[in-house]
């Protein structure tokens, strides 16, 4: 099976040694985001709604570079350090999604890159 990797001005530059998305068949799995600003590079912080959006915005901009969208999500992991901001993820996700919704895990964790508050990876059927 070919690999394409998936690379967009539109989202962050990877910042470790993975690549923004790949595209296996028909499937793409997208490199987990964080609210990194793709012109700046700087890490938004302050507003977790406005971190939310933006790591959405950056998967959106993802799927769109592969030949997709998020309508085609079909299994997100989301990463909080903190979860009691998982109310805000759901009312940001239903901003971005319709149903049928993707199978989704959330998962606390101790700590993410650039002290990242929140981290969504995605996976995307394009058959």
């Amino acid at each position: 099976m070919q690999r394409q990797i998936i690379d967009t001005p539109l989202a962050p530059k990877a910042i470790g040694t993975y690549s923004q998305a790949v595209r296996a068949g028909d499937t793409v799995y997208i490199s987990g985001q964080i609210p990194l600003d793709p012109a700046s590079g700087q890490l938004l912080s302050g507003d977790i709604e406005a971190e939310i959006r933006r790591v959405f915005d950056n998967i959106t901009a993802i799927a769109k570079a592969a030949g997709g969208s998020l309508a085609q999500a079909v299994k997100l992991t989301v990463f909080l350090t903190d979860l009691a901001h998982f109310p805000k993820v759901n009312e940001v996700m239903a901003t971005y999604f319709s149903e049928p919704y993707p199978a989704r895990a959330a998962v606390g964790v101790a700590s993410l890159p650039r002290g990242a508050r929140v981290e969504v990876e995605c996976i995307l059927s394009l058959a």
